[in-house]
């Protein structure tokens, strides 16, 4: 198909340099960094686990309170607004606690694993099944490379409605703001149909409605199958105990999930798209890591440290700013950490399709700017 065809084009001429710098290898950074961190770094920290069963809590308590909004005054309904934050915040960390859950750093390997992480991603509607392949095998090995689904499109793939839609939803300087408001709240569930839908599908590399299809096992396929029948039996569930009232839902059921999924969106966004695309992975160079208030820090387990966390994924997340401090000691104006309003700045003003591995191009490849206007180093 064309899409495999660009690819294996674009591969034969990725080059393994950064201007004059050369690329470094993810485990060179490992094998420099990880004698100088201390042991307790890498085990597992089960207040992570204590911080995912709290907020799986404010948001089963929100829906508790939103049963009885029937019985309010219209005029206090707005009332319930700072809860519907509250709780949109909690999806938000239900993520990344799952997300750390699933990488090793919460807890050791337990029978409790997957229930827990089931739960947690079940607000993002993700199978942990999928999350494992896509995410824990796919992209953190691939990391922004033609093979990591995570990435922006090629100009030169074909344009199907995966790409279409995405082109509608991502921050770029093409995007319509009001298109950009709703992709705040739909694109997670976009990006997780367009991939789930690939494995359960068609389960074939050569899918192309998907910037880099990918494979499962057929064990994993028919376990994400049956995830996606119980993750839809939560979520019709709720809609059941909120008796498909419409202010109910409004409130307690769909202004929760797009607060949470816009959150988790905007960090998602700045984690690699700003960045070039590397035949090499380098974490430094594909991936950014955000400054931002010491409170999200600690609200959302230091998510903002991503390049830190690709090197080392399964550290306890508490340790993310002394990899930090070793990453500019050791490495010096090498990494991407910038100012979080910085880096959405700059993906606003930039165009979203890789031309080439150092250059994005609009939808209609008019375009070229070099991937460094959005890499420039602020550390």
């Amino acid at each position: 198909m064309k899409s495999e065809k660009t690819l294996n084009t674009l591969d034969k001429t990725a080059t393994p340099t950064l201007g004059e710098e050369t690329l470094i290898h993810h485990s060179v950074y490992v094998k420099k960094l990880r004698p100088l961190l201390p042991p307790e770094a890498f085990e597992p920290d089960p207040n992570k686990l204590a911080i995912l069963l709290i907020n799986l809590v404010i948001v089963l308590l929100g829906w508790g309170i939103a049963s009885h909004l029937d019985q309010w005054p219209v005029y206090l309904l707005w009332l319930y607004l700072p809860l519907a934050v509250i709780m949109g915040n909690s999806i938000i960390v239900l993520l990344f606690s799952s997300h750390d859950l699933m990488h090793g750093s919460v807890q050791k390997k337990s029978w409790l694993t997957y229930p827990i992480a089931f739960l947690g991603l079940s607000m993002l509607f993700m199978p942990p099944t999928q999350w494992k392949n896509l995410h824990t095998l796919v992209h953190h090995n691939n990391t922004n490379s033609l093979a990591d689904p995570d990435r922006n499109y090629l100009y030169q793939q074909p344009d199907t409605w995966g790409k279409w839609i995405q082109n509608l939803f991502v921050p770029s300087v093409e995007v319509n703001p009001l298109w950009l408001i709703v992709g705040m709240a739909g694109s997670w569930f976009v990006h997780n149909f367009r991939n789930v839908s690939s494995v359960l599908l068609f389960n074939d590399k050569s899918v192309d409605y998907v910037p880099a299809a990918f494979t499962v096992s057929p064990k994993d396929r028919l376990t994400i199958a049956l995830e996606c029948a119980g993750i839809l039996g939560i979520h019709l569930s709720i809609l059941f105990y909120l008796e498909f009232h419409p202010i109910k839902i409004a409130l307690a059921y769909i202004l929760p999930i797009a607060i949470g999924h816009a959150g988790a969106m905007f960090y998602i966004y700045t984690n690699h798209m700003g960045c070039r695309m590397t035949a090499i992975n380098d974490p430094l160079i594909n991936s950014m890591s955000l400054r931002v208030p010491k409170i999200v820090d600690l609200l959302h387990l230091n998510f903002s440290y991503h390049t830190e966390h690709h090197i080392f994924p399964s550290i306890n997340s508490n340790y993310y700013p002394m990899v930090q401090e070793l990453l500019k000691i050791h490495y010096p104006g090498r990494m991407n950490l910038i100012d979080a309003g910085e880096a959405w700045r700059l993906l606003m003003e930039t165009p979203r399709h890789y031309k080439d591995e150092v250059t994005f191009t609009d939808s209609l490849g008019k375009m070229s700017v070099d991937c460094g206007k959005s890499q420039a180093d602020q550390g």
